[in-house]
C-alpha cells in the first residue's frame, strides 16, 4: 500500500491525504461505536466483520446515484474494497437528520410510538460534537454561533429533502423503508468559488432501514441495541441493491502510515 499522511480518524473511517491537491482518501473500518450518538445510548464499541467493505460499496452506489440526480457530493470514485477518493471539504459542524418515521431518540423525546409515520418529513440540525453527543440545535443557534449562514442552511435543507425523496423511492423499490438518516455537508473551495457538497457517507451506519414486510432492522440499530446479526443485515442491504462484493466482505489491510 502507498504511504500516506493520516488527516483524521473517526469512529468508522480514516481520512488520508489524497494523491492530488484538494482530494482525500476515505478508508472504511469495521469498527462500530455508539459513542457520541445520543444521550440515551450507552457507549459501546465493537467490530462488525466486513462492515467497511460493504459500507464502501453501498455509499459509492448511493452517492453516485444522488450525484447523477443533481445533488453535488464529495465522492469522486472508489479505489478498492475499503477506500474511495473524495474531494477535500471543510466540514460544516452540523449533523442533519432527516426523519420520515418516529424512531430512536426522536420517539423517546416526544413520546411517540416507534414506527409511527410522521405527517411530514422533518429536517433536524444537531451540533456535531462527540463529547456533547450531537445536541439538537435550532437555526437560531446556528446563526448565533456562525456555524452556517441562512442561505447555506436553505441550500442544505433543499439538498437534504431531494436526497430523501430519491432514497425513499429507491429503498421502497427493494422492500426497505427509509425511517430516517443522517447527512453531513462540507464547503468545497475551488478558485474563488465555494460550493456546498454532500459529504461523509450514506450507509446502514447512518440510515435506519427497516424491512417493509417484517419491520426487521437492517442497520446499525442492531449493534446499538445488542440484537446481533449486524453483518448479515448490512449484506442483505447490499444484496437488494445488487452490489454485493463479488469476493465477499473480506478484509483488506489499511495503508502504511508515515511516521
Amino acid at each position: 500500500m502507498s504511504r500516506r499522511r493520516q488527516i483524521y480518524e473517526g469512529k468508522a473511517k480514516i481520512l488520508f491525504e489524497g494523491p492530488e491537491p484538494g482530494t482525500v482518501v476515505q478508508y472504511f473500518k469495521d469498527d462500530a461505536s455508539t459513542a457520541g450518538a445520543t444521550i440515551e445510548d450507552a457507549d459501546r464499541t465493537g467490530t462488525i466483520i466486513g462492515k467497511g467493505v460493504l459500507n464502501n460499496r453501498i455509499s459509492e452506489y448511493l452517492m453516485t446515484q444522488i450525484g447523477d440526480m443533481g445533488v453535488p457530493t464529495h465522492f469522486i470514485r472508489r479505489l478498492n474494497m475499503r477506500e474511495q477518493l473524495c474531494r477535500e471539504v471543510d466540514i460544516i459542524p452540523l449533523v442533519v437528520v432527516v426523519r420520515n418515521y418516529a424512531a430512536g431518540s426522536f420517539a423517546n423525546r416526544l413520546g411517540i410510538v416507534e414506527g409511527t409515520r410522521l405527517p411530514r418529513t422533518i429536517v433536524e440540525f444537531h451540533y456535531k460534537s462527540n463529547e456533547l453527543k450531537d445536541p439538537l440545535v435550532t437555526e437560531e443557534h446556528i446563526a448565533c454561533f456562525g456555524w452556517s449562514s441562512p442561505s447555506e442552511i436553505d441550500e442544505i435543507i433543499s439538498m437534504s429533502l431531494r436526497t430523501n425523496d430519491y432514497l425513499s423511492g429507491l429503498f421502497m423499490g427493494i422492500g426497505i423503508r427509509l425511517v430516517d438518516f443522517k447527512l453531513e455537508f462540507g464547503r468545497f473551495f475551488m478558485n474563488d468559488e465555494i460550493r456546498t457538497l454532500l459529504a461523509d457517507e450514506i450507509s446502514p451506519d447512518n440510515c435506519r432501514l427497516w424491512d417493509v414486510e417484517t419491520n426487521d432492522k437492517m442497520d446499525k440499530d442492531r449493534f446499538r441495541r445488542n440484537m446481533g446479526g449486524e453483518a448479515e443485515a448490512y449484506q442483505e442491504v447490499a444484496r437488494r441493491l445488487g452490489i454485493t462484493p463479488e469476493s465477499g466482505p473480506r478484509d483488506l489491510p489499511g495503508p502504511t502510515l508515515i511516521q
